[in-house]
């Protein structure tokens, strides 16, 4: 089990390290906004690649059976964490404004970014969910692939990054700490497989990644003339499902 939370650590960690070092193509409107970064699709291209790869790889899942052996010997209890941490990255950014700590964008320009990753992020879970039809560890559905849970976890996590690196990039990297123990628990409480987290963790990425690149057309197409846009964004639990509401008020 020590084997597999240092991996995540190491792809967050990673992950952080791509971004900073990456040398951009501007293609942006202004200076908050997130420029195009080739290298940047290395660290959630490789993850996601991992888990598609493991679909059909009979290498990996063995190796999915072990990681799920070396989880139970270790704990047998389960804990309902990973349904509340989540989203702790992304409220962490309303959390800090609300501080007075300000971050990259206003409340109008982060929240659209939110919404556009959170919709490409969920949609593409949804689809792959349906398709892939994979068989949860605890055998209780086919949902399995990819993670949800982690997912949004790795989404809120880059998505924190962004907002406060020129601040501190600790608090990145406290995001992405929380990201890999969210996949974690979804593995210790076998909900999932490695690869529907590691899969999980590059869509929840990648997804934030293109919302902030192409915010400057969203912004333009759709809310340009909406400059006093203001609302809430919580998390929500009908009793069956887990998600997030988003009002706005222009």
């Amino acid at each position: 089990m020590n084997k597999i939370i240092i991996m995540l650590l190491l792809l967050s960690a990673a992950s952080l390290q791509v971004q900073g070092q990456d040398a951009s193509i501007d293609t942006t409107i202004n200076n908050k906004n997130i420029p195009f970064k080739p290298k940047s699709l290395i660290i959630p291209g490789v993850l996601i690649g991992y888990g598609m790869v493991g679909l059909v790889s009979p290498a990996l899942k063995d190796f999915n059976i072990r990681v799920k052996n070396e989880f139970r010997d270790h704990d047998d209890k389960k804990v309902n964490w990973d349904d509340y941490a989540q989203y702790s990255p992304f409220l962490s950014v309303y959390a800090l404004n609300a501080l007075g700590l300000p971050g990259k964008n206003s409340f109008k320009d982060r929240t659209i970014v939110l919404a556009t990753a959170y919709l490409l992020m969920s949609g593409s879970v949804n689809i792959i969910k349906k398709t892939s039809k994979v068989t949860r560890p605890d055998d209780s559905d086919k949902r399995s692939f990819p993670s949800g849970h982690t997912a949004t976890a790795f989404m809120g996590a880059e998505y924190l990054y962004q907002e406060y690196k020129d601040v501190s990039k600790w608090y990145g990297i406290t995001g992405y700490v929380v990201a890999a123990g969210t996949g974690l628990f979804r593995m210790s409480n076998e909900r999932h497989w490695l690869t529907d987290v590691a899969t999980g963790a590059g869509i929840g990425i990648l997804s934030t990644k293109i919302a902030y690149w192409i915010h400057p057309a969203i912004k333009k197409a759709i809310f340009k003339e909406k400059d006093n846009l203001s609302g809430t964004v919580m998390p929500f639990y009908n009793g069956r499902e887990y998600g997030l509401g988003l009002s706005m008020r222009f």
